[in-house]
């Protein structure tokens, strides 16, 4: 779908457009690229044991350089333009993660207060430049609202996406379905009249649980326990692979090909044929309708029965070792890191910095998740024993458990306990 519309004349410095032409690329490259952002996020947070905030905090570093470098660009050039969409991507994924993993924000109050940043920056961009079309990006400032925009959709996107597989249950490879009947319908809308640059920025946001979901059930094990998604078992890294090799194929296609390049300032900056009113009229009840139908089919699946996460259970007796035993086969390197977050969360739960408390054991979690190929083969009883604890630690937190924080004392009991059985 194309996004043309009329706007004034800019006072600022005109340059070349700086987005691509809205062509079938344009489209599938997007997908590719959340899909990234998905797998990626995951790969270097989990695996790697980098932690989400320290993840965040990287990627909004490389973000700010790789955006420094095509907004002082004159025109749009494919590689600085679709790198800067693959770690807005990355970025926009990991900030909600945050609020959902870190802060436990309910993804619904994400998904409110993320599309109210979106209005807010689509309105301050219309009342300054009259126009929200991408074939208009042509000035410092619309292109910053442009990116400004792009990475609200991603966060949106990701909390939306993230909701409705909490809502329905859906599997990854189900869920994928609904994102890509919506840009169907909205694509249908778009050709019988609709408003060309409503169309694409509702087309753009659904592609994020559309690429996310995708790459959910390429990564996901065939096998999980109830509750957990499953897919195709390629893993996170080799998925990450896959899209970014076929992202740099098809780069590098267009910057031979220049397919998707508006080539002349006149084309770039020429007045834009409106569309009919009447059809744009229709198409906005179109629109109207297909979020009914969309809320009565989420309420519909919430109300089937579905299998949620696993229930809880209290699982510190299942194993019972003597002190150090559990961890005694495993690297004393890998030991000495969980000891470490463990002893600084109690540090912080001690000393009533219960956001420092909750960071490291959030931080603990997620590098006993990524130790969790390399140490379980290592000792399985050894493993399941201190996982157990592990589980009762988080607990304490509300992290990974639905309960909310409980007391610093019963935080300090259950570290003790964890550190005490890692010798």
């Amino acid at each position: 779908m194309t996004t043309t519309t009329e706007a004034r004349t800019c006072s600022g410095r005109l340059m070349l457009n700086k987005v691509p032409e809205v062509t079938i690329w344009f489209w599938v490259i997007k997908i590719l690229c959340t899909t990234v952002g998905e797998s990626f996020a995951d790969w270097i947070n989990m695996k790697l044991g980098v932690g989400l905030v320290n993840t965040a905090w990287i990627f909004t570093a490389v973000f700010v350089v790789v955006l420094a470098i095509q907004l002082r660009l004159k025109r749009y050039v494919p590689f600085p333009y679709w790198l800067t969409v693959v770690v807005v991507s990355v970025t926009g994924t990991l900030y909600t993660d945050i609020l959902t993993d870190q802060l436990n924000v309910p993804l619904w109050i994400s998904s409110a207060v993320f599309s109210v940043l979106l209005a807010v920056v689509f309105g301050v961009w219309w009342l300054r430049e009259r126009t929200l079309s991408i074939h208009s990006v042509t000035t410092l400032p619309r292109e910053s609202f442009y990116w400004l925009a792009v990475l609200v959709t991603f966060a949106l996107g990701t909390a939306t996406g993230d909701w409705t597989l909490e809502l329905t249950g859906w599997s990854p490879g189900a869920s994928v379905l609904l994102p890509l009947g919506l840009i169907a319908a909205i694509t249908a809308l778009w050709k019988s009249g609709a408003n060309p640059v409503l169309s694409f920025w509702l087309a753009y946001i659904l592609t994020r649980p559309l690429g996310a979901n995708i790459g959910d059930w390429l990564a996901s094990p065939k096998v999980a326990q109830p509750g957990e998604p499953t897919g195709l078992a390629l893993g996170t890294f080799t998925t990450s692979l896959i899209f970014l090799g076929l992202i740099l194929a098809t780069v590098v296609y267009l910057t031979v090909t220049r397919s998707d390049v508006t080539e002349t300032y006149e084309a770039a900056h020429a007045a834009h044929a409106t569309g009919d009113p009447r059809k744009e009229r229709v198409a906005l009840a179109g629109f109207g309708l297909l979020a009914v139908a969309t809320t009565g089919l989420l309420v519909w699946a919430h109300g089937q029965p579905h299998v949620g996460p696993a229930p809880e259970a209290d699982n510190t007796s299942a194993v019972q070792m003597a002190p150090g035993q559990a961890v005694k086969k495993f690297p004393p390197a890998k030991v000495s890191a969980l000891r470490t977050l463990a002893s600084t969360s109690l540090k912080d739960a001690r000393s009533g910095n219960a956001k420092g408390a909750h960071a490291a054991a959030q931080s603990l979690r997620d590098l006993w998740d990524a130790d969790q190929a390399s140490l379980q083969p290592l000792d399985n009883t050894g493993w399941t024993s201190i996982d157990a604890q592990m589980d009762q630690v988080l607990k304490t937190f509300g992290i990974d458990h639905s309960n909310p924080p409980m007391s610093p004392a019963q935080q300090e009991k259950e570290l003790n306990a964890l550190l005490t059985d890692m010798g």
